[in-house]
């Protein structure tokens, strides 16, 4: 599982470490894990260093930060590498850049040890320039959005010639606590944070900003997280594994209510995602058409009512939703997965706590009365309020997905590729996680299971390139077998 922590419970925990050690013992620890990984970065497709004669500059803010960086470079510089510090504040840390002059680092032009310094805009373009990586220690954990003037001309101008940027801790310019991007900031080839990971790391737009995220364990004593990300092992010990005493209806029944005569295929995607998971049967729903299309691709789906232990409903019904048929099984005691027009039938009346929403961004918008582009700039936000407002397990779908439980906790999931935004995709989904709900997992544990399968999937049937949603839905097995496997 990697966990997410607040600035808040970080500092304390810092805090609380640093009051049991000798001065400096925590920034060294730090320092020295952020020279290793730039140490890597910096290495060659053969895997030998490249750190002698490497040079690297470092952008110098005030605080811990950008001592962290300083001492990071300091022993860089020791490894043979040619350092530059940038100083951005006065009040830059002072024995880290005495460290790094006695090791044969400097300053940029325009700047002394005693005094930050005011590089002109060509000198400061020809040592970026030359540069094989910058870091960022601007800000860390405690900035807030956004990069001053002086700041942000220098990330612009590592951009302008394409030099990757190392971010120590967290990319600065990001909102840490939120994963929100409300203003400039920082946009890295890696990050490289201590202790624990923050929930910018995990939810965009911020997390596609901070590219890998390689975590040092630097021993702080961290309370239970807010934001968690299922990995490999924990998804294996969550998925409903049938025994030599399951039959078909103890391993779960999942009823399907999806499709129209408008969109079929949404049903047959569906049900393509529901047999890839864990049931034993699956009862389809609806028109008799698009009973005839599903069953044609799978004759093993059972047409008609009957009795389930979860609802998947809403994938492609369009205009024919049974807005009051739906309530009344939002009512009954089976969790139900409502996607796509089956989140028209939600209010913000009733007990919904066996409920499982899974939006875009677009659904989610129009239930909470917004618009989009809110959604998308402040997803942890939007998926909190919904789930507090409809008493709902909501699962965002994005290049990040965020699921948050009516209780308030919140999982993410980062494994998806860019391929799978594709038509079709969320209706894989939907069969999958409503496979999860009626096999016995818990709204959010199905919603989180489900997003990790469904990247995984479509990460195999992609293999780089363009991807379509029965392609996806076909490699849910072959995902879900490797993961059983790879122990």
């Amino acid at each position: 599982m990697r966990r997410a922590h607040t600035v808040e419970q970080v500092r304390a925990a810092e805090a609380g470490l640093m009051a049991k050690l000798p001065d400096g013992t925590l920034m060294q620890r730090a320092a020295t894990g952020l020279a290793v990984a730039i140490s890597n970065f910096l290495a060659g497709p053969d895997g030998r260093s490249r750190t002698y004669g490497a040079r690297v500059v470092l952008l110098i803010g005030s605080g811990d930060n950008g001592g962290d960086a300083l001492y990071a470079g300091e022993k860089l510089a020791r490894r043979g590498a040619k350092v530059t510090a940038v100083l951005l504040s006065d009040k830059y840390h002072r024995e880290g850049l005495a460290a790094l002059l006695v090791t044969g680092g400097r300053v940029a032009e325009g700047g002394s040890e005693g005094e930050a310094s005011d590089p002109d805009r060509s000198a400061l373009a020809r040592e970026i320039a030359a540069a094989d990586v910058i870091v960022d220690g601007i800000v860390g954990i405690g900035g807030r959005p956004g990069l001053r003037p002086d700041a942000l001309a220098a990330v612009r101008l590592a951009e302008e010639y394409g030099v990757p940027i190392v971010a120590v801790d967290v990319p600065s310019g990001v909102d840490v606590d939120t994963g929100e991007t409300p203003a400039e900031h920082v946009k890295a080839a890696l990050t490289v944070t201590f202790g624990t990971h923050k929930i910018c790391h995990l939810i965009d737009p911020a997390a596609a900003a901070c590219g890998p995220v390689h975590l040092i364990d630097i021993g702080l004593d961290l309370p239970p997280a807010p934001v968690e990300s299922l990995q490999s092992h924990d998804v294996r010990a969550l998925y409903p594994v049938p025994t030599g005493e399951s039959d078909k209806y103890s391993r779960g029944v999942l009823g399907l209510m999806a499709g129209s005569k408008q969109f079929p295929g949404a049903a047959v995607i569906a049900a393509s995602g529901a047999l890839a998971g864990p049931i034993g049967m699956l009862r389809y729903v609806g028109p008799d058409a698009v009973a005839e299309a599903v069953g044609a691709v799978h004759p093993e789906v059972v047409a008609g009512e009957g009795r389930v232990q979860a609802w998947a409903i809403g994938s492609g019904l369009g205009d024919e939703l049974d807005t009051a048929k739906v309530r009344e099984l939002l009512d009954g005691e089976e969790p139900v997965l409502l996607d796509a027009d089956g989140l028209k039938a939600l209010d913000d009346s009733g007990d919904h706590v066996n409920v499982l929403i899974t939006p875009h961004a677009g659904e989610l918008a129009r239930l909470l009365g917004v618009e989009r582009s809110q959604v998308e700039a402040e997803r942890l936000k939007h998926a909190r309020q919904a789930a507090e407002r409809f008493d709902v397990t909501v699962l965002l779908k994005g290049s990040t997905t965020v699921i948050v439980a009516p209780d308030g906790q919140v999982r993410a999931n980062t494994n998806a590729g860019a391929w799978l935004a594709t038509a079709g995709a969320g209706d894989v989904l939907a069969g999958l996680s409503g496979a999860l709900l009626a096999a016995g997992l818990t709204p959010l544990d199905a919603a989180a299971v489900g997003a990790y399968l469904h990247a995984a999937a479509a990460n195999l049937a992609s293999a780089g390139g363009p991807v379509t949603a029965m392609q996806v839905a076909a490699k849910v097995a072959e995902a879900t077998r490797q993961l059983m496997v790879d122990r």
